[in-house]
Order: structure tokens, then C-alpha cells, then sequence
């Protein structure tokens, strides 16, 4: 089903709930109509028809673990950071493809995404054409639900910009028929974020600074997503290719002053808080997907239905699942520290680190593993003889489901402990009503950082501070413990904050850079990152010969200018009536 088709979807979705939390819960009385436009339940009905689109489940497109919201495969797979994992190479060749930068036009997985991005965008639109009509003074929320919208919509938009460059530009106000007539090329990148950054801050004058009901977008989330695309505004790029052509000081400007003006979060004391249900809507929350488990909708629930394919299997192993998404080797290496528990920055040049060696009995252990590492690399990934959370049957085994192909480490990131009452023992396996964040308040002391770092001068300081700070909590989490004997860490965890000394905006660059991705391993951030900074292609290349030993399918691959962005789906060029243009890099339509 292609873009055509979701006009009546989106309506017809108006009548469906959203994803979780109190103000989702309302259960459809029956169809809107413009009599009834001004009962507040009407109203409630229309924006919850705009949030449900977080769970991209739209009529005969029920897969989004195919396509996902959280980008495990389109953000962290493509990047040096994961695994497609899966029963073999063709398991998913989908993704396979954009594994190995081997995507074409007709993979599905694109023109899938595409269509569930347009689909949301479209019950956006619906949406925010009806609210119009309601009568102010029968509805006080009128304006700041018109806005709650307006972000989902904006969150919409920016997705597409950042995995497909050359998208078209749907009006709020489009006639439906009109649509086919929407060229890709008449906007820019820089055009689009222009507008998507002004429109958020639009939004934001109509929002309260909080809201009663826990999930709706405030005030302060349409600040914080500005500034997120501001900063990647900032990076001009060259149109042909994409390469960084320079930085906007001025822009650079505007994220931190926007960050600055964002007040009442905060850092949770533990990095593995942020895998437990207690703390998901905590201090660390600006704005994330609200997920439920066993709340009276059909199934088990509204869960994060884009991870079903990722829970861990094997033999031993708690879950059974179908065991893609897995973090790469080349990642584990990056969680190396130094004697001042620094990041080793030339990590590629230094042994595996903890790769399992069997012994003549079939016994196995982890080799190489006398020098130090960051915490996080235990928060984040699951290893053999690692303990796994707090489950206490037995240490992390080798639950791979095809480790010849994809080594034997797993994720911890996103999933409760096996043991929890709150996640499920049976399919899909693992699942729970855990949060998806899409911004969380470490994301803005990075991303002020950054700021700051590339600005230079007297900011240089700050960003030292501000990425220290995040450190800082990574250092004073609880460590994990070795299955065996508790009163020992599981590794020799050292992780040091950044000294003055030697602080250049070079080795902060670099410093920051390395944060991003330590402290955000596997969010679906990391591809994009490598993309703003005009860093994909050397880092791609780089991570494809050091990994070449551990998976034989990287031994041919490279990685090509123009690769920065998928291709235009061939399915969508043929829905455009043959007006839509190809991204630069990929053969022409």
C-alpha cells in the first residue's frame, strides 16, 4: 500500500486510541462530524489519533518492526554500532542491504518506512483541519492541542529530512488531490529544517510549560526538539555530495540559547535507571513514545512493537526470541579507557577486547580483557559470562541465535530483566510498557556541548564541564557485579573526566563525538550523527576494515559518497507520476 492510499486510513484512524497513559485511554463513542466538533471528548479523539501514530500500525501495514519508530535498523544497523543479527545474512536481507551499503530503490524496508512516516503526517494534517473548526471558547485546550499536533507532525518531517533528504512537502491545507503534484526537489534540506525548527517554536508560544496528564507534549519539548534541529541545521551541506561545507555560527548560537532556556530536568543518578519503569517518566524524560502492557487493548497491549524482532535466544537463555539488532564488536572495542579512564581513541588498532575463546571441553571465557573499560559497555550490551541485570539463574550465555555469523554478544538497553513480572514470558517475548525516549536530558547537555565545542572560544570550558557531566553519572552508577562473586565488578571499569589540560577544540571534538556515541549506543541516533558531522563515510570505511576478521560479509563492502542518504523508494517515484527525483549517488530514475 503506497501514499495514495492513507488519506482514508488517516481519517478512519481518528477513531483508534493512542498509545498509553490516562489521556490515551479514551475509547472511541463513534464518528466526528462538524456537529460535533466541540465536544471536548471530539477533540481528546482527533490528538490521540495524532499520538497513536507514534505506534506506526496503520491497516495492512502491521509490521513496524520492519519499520521501526526507534530506528534500530535505519540508525544504529547502517552505523558501525549494530549487528542485523537474525538467522542468517538473507534473514531480513532488507536490512542486510542497509548493513553492507548495498541499498537499492526497491528495497521495501524504505518504501515501507516512507509510507508509515506519510501516514502519520497525514493524520497530522487531518487532525489539525479539524481542530480548526472547533469553537474556542467550548474548548480553552483548542490552541495548545492544535500544537501538540503540530510537533508530532514536525517529529514526522524531521525523520523524513534526515533518511531521505529529497521528500516531498504536504500542506496542512493540500487538497488530497493534489498530492501526486508535490515534487521532491521543491524544498532543500536546509529549507526543510528551517521550517520544521520555525514551525516547533510556533507551537511552543501555544504550549504550557507542563502538562497534568503524563505524555503530552509541552512547552518545553518543542524547545528541545528545536534546538535538535537547529543543530543539525547548522551543518551545511553541499546538495550534490553531502559533504559539510560549513557550520552556522548563528544557528550554533540559537541551540544553546534555547537549551539554556529549558529548565526542570535532570540526569538520573543511574545509567540503568533508564531501563526501569519507575524512573521512565522521571527527571532524565523530555519527550518520549508512551508505551503500555495489559491495558485493556486487544493483545498484550501497546507495546514498542519495532523491538519484537530484537529480544535475545539460545540455549539458556530466558527469552526465545528472534534475536536481531546486536551490537558490533567494533562498538564494544570503543568502550576502552586508558589508565585515566579516558577513551582510547585508536581503539581499532588494539586487539578485540573480550571476545569469547572456547577451550578443548567446549568451556568458554572472555579473552583480552586485562585493560580497562567504561561501565556503560555493561549497561548497554549484554556479554557471555556477564551478569544480565539482576537475573539470577545464571550469568549471560551465548544467546546468539547465529553467532557464527554474529558473534555471541547481545543488547541490555530497552529490555527489563527477564525476571520481571512487568515483562513477557512468552511472545512477543521480552516485551513490556517501557518508554521510548526520544530526547532525554543527556541529549541536551551533548547537544549544548557540541554547540559550544564548534563555536570555540571561551565555550570550550563549558562543554567540558557539560560532557563531564554526563561521565560523571555513568562513573557514580552501580557497577556490574561478576556472577560469581559479588563483591567483584564483572570487568575493570575506569571511566576519568576530561582534565583542562590539553582541552583544544580539536580533542573536544573528538571527545564529544566519542560521547554521543557511548552514552547513546544503540538509541537510533548514531548514522544521522555521523551524517551531520561529515564524518559517514571515513568512520564506515574505517569500522568495515576492522571488522572485516569478525564478519566475512563486510571483506568486499564499502562505503560511497551519496550513501548518506537512502534512496528515493521506486514505488513512490511511480505514485509521483514520474515527477519525483533521485537522491544524488544513486542512478537516476
Amino acid at each position: 500500500m503506497k501514499l495514495k492510499n492513507i488519506f482514508t486510513i488517516a481519517l478512519a484512524g481518528l477513531a483508534l486510541s493512542a498509545c498509553s497513559d490516562d489521556f490515551l485511554e479514551n475509547k472511541p463513542q463513534g464518528s466526528l462530524s462538524d456537529g460535533n466538533m466541540n465536544d471536548p471528548s471530539a477533540v481528546d479523539l482527533l490528538v490521540n489519533g495524532a499520538y497513536a501514530t507514534f505506534g506506526c500500525r496503520y491497516a495492512d501495514s502491521n509490521d513496524p518492526h520492519l519499520f521501526p519508530v526507534t530506528n534500530w535498523s535505519y540508525g544504529e544497523v547502517r552505523a558501525d554500532n549494530a549487528y542485523k543479527g537474525g538467522g542468517s545474512e538473507t534473514d531480513l536481507w532488507e536490512i542486510h542491504d542497509m548493513e553492507t551499503s548495498r541499498i537499492q530503490p526497491n528495497n521495501g524496508f524504505l518504501d515501507g518506512k516512507w509510507f508509515n512516516v506519510y501516514c502519520g503526517i497525514s493524520r497530522c494534517n487531518s487532525a489539525i483541519r479539524a481542530l480548526r473548526k472547533v469553537d474556542e471558547s467550548q474548548n480553552k485546550n483548542k490552541a495548545s492541542r492544535i500544537a501538540e499536533v503540530r510537533v508530532i507532525r514536525d517529529h514526522w518531517y524531521f525523520e523524513l529530512v534526515r533518511l531521505f533528504n529529497r521528500i516531498p512537502y504536504m500542506d496542512i491545507d493540500l487538497p488530497e488531490n493534489d498530492y501526486t503534484s508535490v515534487r521532491n526537489d521543491e524544498f532543500t534540506r536546509d529549507e526543510h529544517l528551517d521550517r520544521i525548527a520555525n514551525d516547533l517554536l510556533e507551537a511552543a508560544n501555544d504550549l504550557p510549560d507542563s502538562q497534568s496528564e503524563i505524555g503530552r507534549i509541552n512547552r518545553r519539548i518543542a524547545l528541545a526538539y528545536a534546538a535538535k534541529v537547529k543543530l543539525y541545521q547548522a551543518y551545511e551541506q553541499d546538495p550534490q555530495t553531502n559533504a559539510v561545507t560549513g557550520i552556522n555560527r548563528t544557528l550554533l548560537q540559537e541551540v544553546v540559547d534555547l537549551i539554556d532556556g529549558i529548565q526542570g530536568y535532570d540526569l538520573l543518578a543511574d545509567f540503568q535507571q533508564l531501563d526501569l519503569l519507575e524512573y521512565e517518566n522521571g527527571p532524565e524524560s523530555v519527550f518520549a513514545i508512551q508505551f503500555s502492557k495489559d491495558d485493556g487493548s486487544s493483545g498484550v497491549g501497546r507495546i514498542n512493537w519495532s523491538m519484537l524482532l530484537n529480544s535475545m535466544t539460545g540455549p539458556g537463555c530466558p527469552w526465545q526470541g528472534d534475536g536481531f539488532f546486536l551490537p558490533s564488536q567494533d562498538l564494544i572495542n570503543a568502550y576502552q579507557t586508558d589508565a585515566d579512564g579516558l577513551p582510547v581513541f585508536d581503539y581499532q588498532n588494539r586487539p578485540d577486547y573480550g571476545k569469547v575463546v572456547f577451550d578443548s571441553n567446549g568451556g568458554y571465557s572472555l579473552g583480552n580483557t586485562d585493560g580497562n573499560v567504561d561501565p556503560r559497555l555493561d549497561f548497554i550490551t549484554g556479554r557471555p559470562t556477564i551478569r544480565y541485570k539482576t537475573f539470577e539463574e545464571r550469568a549471560c550465555g551465548l544467546w546468539v541465535r547465529n553467532s557464527d555469523v554474529y558473534g555471541y554478544n547481545n543488547t541490555k538497553r530497552f529490555w527489563l530483566s527477564p525476571e520481571s513480572k512487568d515483562a513477557e514470558q512468552g511472545w512477543p517475548w521480552g516485551a513490556s510498557a517501557l518508554n521510548w525516549q526520544i530526547i532525554r536530558y543527556a541529549d541536551l547537555l551533548l547537544y549544548k556541548a557540541e554547540a559550544l565545542i564548534e563555536l570555540g572560544g571561551n565555550g570550550l570550558e563549558e562543554a567540558r564541564t557539560l560532557i563531564n557531566r554526563v561521565r560523571a553519572r555513568a562513573m557514580n552508577s552501580s557497577y556490574v557485579k561478576d556472577f560469581n562473586d559479588p563483591s567483584k565488578d564483572a570487568a575493570n571499569y575506569k571511566i576519568g573526566l576530561y582534565p583542562a589540560t590539553g582541552w583544544t577544540q580539536d580533542y573536544a571534538r573528538r571527545a564529544l563525538r566519542t560521547e554521543m556515541r557511548l552514552e547513546k549506543a544503540m538509541e537510533g541516533e548514531r548514522f544521522f550523527d555521523l551524517v551531520r558531522w561529515g564524518i559517514a563515510k571515513e568512520t564506515m570505511n574505517n569500522f568495515f576494515a576492522a571488522e572485516k576478521d569478525n564478519c566475512i560479509y563486510y571483506q568486499n563492502v564499502s562505503f560511497e559518497t551519496g550513501e548518506e542518504y537512502f534512496p528515493i523508494p521506486v514505488a513512490q517515484y511511480n505514485f509521483s507520476g514520474g515527477i519525483y527525483v533521485q537522491n544524488p549517488g544513486y542512478p537516476a530514475f
